[in-house]
């Protein structure tokens, strides 16, 4: 393990400490069995952000180790990567009961540490899983008309390329949706190419 990457790996278990400490959202930690903050490589270009854990995350620990993370190992595999060179998080590090959606506070609450993990891990790009995660980042868009496509925002000091995707979960239950992600996502690799070299 690389200096770096062994500081940004003590700089996230600071973050995952901080929540705890702060008691972000009492009442969902109170059903969780697990704080689910991340998987992957600390110096990915890559990061995947998802709305909230579900069942299977909640009991392992780790974010997209259900179905839909099965869909997402998947993609991976089709453009040559896997979880080890991405890192995949949630804005939501709790799992909401039954799998509800998330609650814009509860959104709001886990937000400053999301911004701490990509202050961290500082990716070329951004993924989107879904559009709980895409409207921080792109508020007032509508995932059908701009997803794939790269959009580059200020992020406080720093410029960050947002590449807002479908949810793998609605896509299992979306067949057409299906082949729109597996197309959006076979455009990743050139999309961090030339976000790198605009660096």
């Amino acid at each position: 393990m690389t200096t770096s990457n062994q500081s940004k790996t003590e700089k996230l278990a600071a973050i995952r400490a901080a929540i705890i400490d702060q008691q972000i959202t009492p009442e969902l930690a109170a059903t969780a069995t697990n704080l689910v903050m991340g998987d992957g490589n600390p110096d990915a270009d890559i990061v995947f952000i998802g709305e909230a854990p579900g069942k299977n995350e909640d009991q392992q620990g780790l974010p997209f180790v259900g179905a839909a993370g099965k869909f997402l190992n998947e993609m991976l595999a089709s453009v040559n990567l896997n979880r080890q060179d991405v890192y995949i998080t949630n804005i939501v590090k709790y799992r909401p009961p039954n799998n509800r959606d998330p609650l814009p506070e509860e959104k709001k609450a886990f937000w400053p540490f999301l911004i701490r993990q990509l202050d961290v891990i500082n990716p070329a790009i951004v993924i989107t899983l879904g559009r709980h995660s895409m409207e921080y980042f792109l508020p007032g868009k509508k995932i059908s008309d701009i997803h794939g496509q790269p959009k580059r925002i200020q992020f406080g000091e720093r410029k960050l390329v947002i590449v807002p995707l479908f949810h793998p979960a609605a896509a299992l239950y979306n067949g057409g949706l299906r082949q729109t992600l597996v197309d959006d996502f076979a455009s990743l690799p050139r999309i961090v190419e030339l976000t790198k070299q605009s660096e």
